[in-house]
């Protein structure tokens, strides 16, 4: 099984044939323990123990790993797994575990809290860095009506002094009845799990007093319908929802906010956040309002929501340098206004126009991100209102902007074509224009750039 995952340089090294080695001289044997550890540490678990059988030299060095997963396909019993498991775990030598993944997928069983739960016992005595937990039932209980059916993480295991990155997924049952003390996590990741009430949630980050980096999913419809994020450490903060409910931010040291999803902004209640960085709002519901009062400090702004903003009047982005705005709706040409006459330093520029298909497949630079919210909806109705030219040129556009990126720029819209040559004809800075998916002509760009500035780059993508 592990030859597959060997190089095949250091494969023909080891491999027997009838008894005869391929080769006299096992060069990969006399490799260090570190270096052959962390050969091995890019090879699934099963692989890694399968090695032991390849001589004396391999027999113990799986039990050095400081990384290991594990998956249960609901195709043996989850008891054997569990204990099979947990004998692993207890074979470790290494003097961390650094990490553990256990992916598992379950039908009717019955046991499944308690079979679980030893596992997870054994690695919280191992006292395990960073543990992810999938748990995936192949059947649909609604909440609601079988919340026995889901796995319920243990509150025991709620007291870790050790546990740094936590990662729980689908279906995993939140209940915690009481503040917990998790008093070394930084990492929270809650993707599509269930709470059993609104205190579960709370007194989960009630424990993480040292809690940085935040992200709640919520892929279904949640009896929860308030999410209250109290964590003065909190750093990053990404929430991906559906359906009706509130979030009530209160995080003074976030530094990056990404709301994404079917969701009203109006129902995101962000309290004082005087170091924030970077927002991205990128939600596809019908609302009526959003308002960017929060955000005027921020160094980095993206509205991908196909509904109007209000601008707050008065207000300057002062620290922005990086805009992604949507331009496909009649109020954007207003609102691209407004922004760049208040972005006093702004450097790049990112536009989305109205293309064959709006969900945007190109994300904000330098974010991974698993799951897009896809097919914001297609309007019928992408007129633009009439450009009005500012009087006075925005400063960032005399001084400062040297990036511009047009997605689905077609040209053919008047106002659209003039607000581009507006752009190129003050933004005396401007060095690079890239134009990704062009639904116009290549020819009209490159005169109408060249008309403008001899010192632009002209990129089509």
């Amino acid at each position: 099984m592990y030859q597959k995952y060997l190089p095949e340089d250091l494969l023909s090294k080891t491999m027997k044939r009838g008894g005869q080695s391929l080769s006299n001289e096992d060069r990969i044997s006399e490799l260090p323990d570190a270096l052959l550890v962390q050969i091995l540490s890019s090879l699934p678990t099963k692989v890694v123990v399968a090695t032991s059988v390849l001589s004396k030299r391999w027999r113990s060095l799986w039990k050095t790993m400081p990384s290991l997963e594990f998956s249960y396909n609901a195709t043996n019993d989850l008891e054997r797994f569990s204990d099979n498991v947990s004998r692993c775990l207890l074979l470790q030598q290494a003097p961390v575990l650094q990490s553990l993944l256990l992916n598992i997928h379950i039908d009717d069983e019955i046991n499944v809290d308690c079979d679980i739960g030893v596992l997870l016992g054994v690695a919280f005595g191992l006292h395990v860095r960073e543990l992810e937990l999938q748990v995936h039932s192949r059947k649909f209980y609604p909440l609601r009506f079988h919340p026995e059916k889901l796995f319920r993480f243990p509150t025991s295991l709620y007291k870790s002094r050790t546990l740094e990155t936590l990662k729980l997924g689908h279906d995993v049952l939140i209940d915690v009845p009481f503040p917990v003390c998790l008093m070394s996590l930084r990492t929270l990741q809650l993707k599509g799990v269930r709470y059993k009430d609104d205190e579960s949630f709370v007194n989960l980050l009630k424990g993480c007093s040292r809690l940085e980096n935040l992200e709640v999913a919520l892929l279904t419809q949640s009896d929860v319908k308030m999410f209250t994020i109290d964590v003065p450490s909190l750093q990053r903060l990404i929430i991906s929802s559906v359906g009706e409910v509130v979030y009530v931010i209160k995080a003074p040291s976030l530094k990056y906010l990404k709301i994404r999803g079917y969701i009203d902004f109006d129902s995101v209640l962000i309290g004082n956040t005087p170091e924030l960085e970077e927002a991205v709002i990128d939600i596809a519901y019908t609302v009526y309002d959003y308002n960017l009062e929060s955000f005027t400090s921020v160094k980095r702004l993206s509205l991908l929501t196909p509904e109007p903003i209000t601008f707050p009047t008065g207000s300057i982005f002062s620290q922005l340098v990086y805009l992604e705005l949507f331009t496909y709706k009649a109020d954007w040409w207003s609102l691209l206004v407004l922004m760049l006459d208040a972005s006093l330093k702004l450097q790049v520029l990112k536009l989305t126009g109205f293309g064959p298909c709006s969900n945007e497949e190109d994300d904000v630079a330098n974010h991974d991100e698993d799951d897009e919210v896809e097919n914001h909806d297609e309007e019928e109705d992408v007129a633009y209102e009439k450009w009005n030219e500012p009087k006075n040129v925005p400063i960032c556009l005399l001084l400062h902007l040297h990036n511009l990126v047009w997605k689905f720029y077609g040209g053919q819209q008047e106002e659209e074509k003039e607000v581009a040559k507006y752009i190129f004809r003050n933004a005396s800075r401007l060095k690079k224009a890239t134009f990704v998916r062009l639904l116009g002509s290549v020819g009209e760009c490159e005169s109408m750039v060249k008309e403008a500035s001899s010192s632009c780059q002209l990129v089509f993508k």
